[in-house]
């Protein structure tokens, strides 16, 4: 490949040059000469600063990582037979979980003659998704899976929110403590005659 198509370091089109000429223009303006299209017909090369390129990206990478939020699946497992505070308890769990912006697998675990009724699962689980419907919405319908039914029910709101939502209202606590402290005043603490 004896020519090149040179782009200058602001992204200018110079044209295209053999390398020679691209890699004395690099020493010259103190810059890279990287490739940018191999498989171009001529290959493309850009002037740049190799250096700072890969630490920006490095950079970008970072603080798209910083922001993403990541989808935690939290499973709860019930009993056909589950007695009416055991399941409130449950029921809480979903719902605390729900509200963090994490899904849920509601897993309902069959034993012995249990096994033949899985209607008596399939209410139970309808019955905790109409409990929790203004917290999140059943994402996969109830299914069979050997012993065990299986529903998931994902957030209405994402992670992010329920983060975002959370240190607000932490912060308006810390607010309100603030104001509710009386300060001590040298005339109360001083001794009277």
């Amino acid at each position: 490949m004896p020519e090149v198509r040179l782009v200058g370091p602001n992204g200018e089109q110079v044209g295209i040059v053999s390398i020679g000429d691209a890699l004395k223009l690099a020493q010259e303006s103190d810059l890279d000469l990287v490739e940018v299209a191999a498989t171009a017909r001529p290959p493309v090369c850009k002037l740049m600063d190799y250096g700072k390129f890969k630490y920006e990206s490095a950079m970008k990478a970072r603080e798209a990582r910083r922001n993403q939020a990541y989808t935690i699946i939290k499973e709860i497992k019930l009993r056909p037979k589950i007695d009416p505070h055991d399941y409130e308890t449950k029921k809480g769990h979903v719902v605390r979980f729900l509200k963090a912006g994490d899904k849920v697998k509601v897993t309902i675990m069959f034993r012995g003659r249990e096994q033949s009724r899985p209607e008596l699962g399939f209410r139970l689980l309808q019955r905790l998704a109409e409990d929790v419907t203004e917290l999140g919405f059943v994402e996969s319908q109830p299914k069979q899976d050997g012993r065990n039914m299986i529903m998931v029910i994902g957030p209405h709101k994402k992670k992010a929110e329920a983060k975002a939502e959370k240190a607000a209202a932490k912060a308006q606590r810390g607010e309100e403590s603030a104001e509710t402290e009386t300060p001590v005043t040298d005339e109360a603490a001083a001794p009277q005659e």
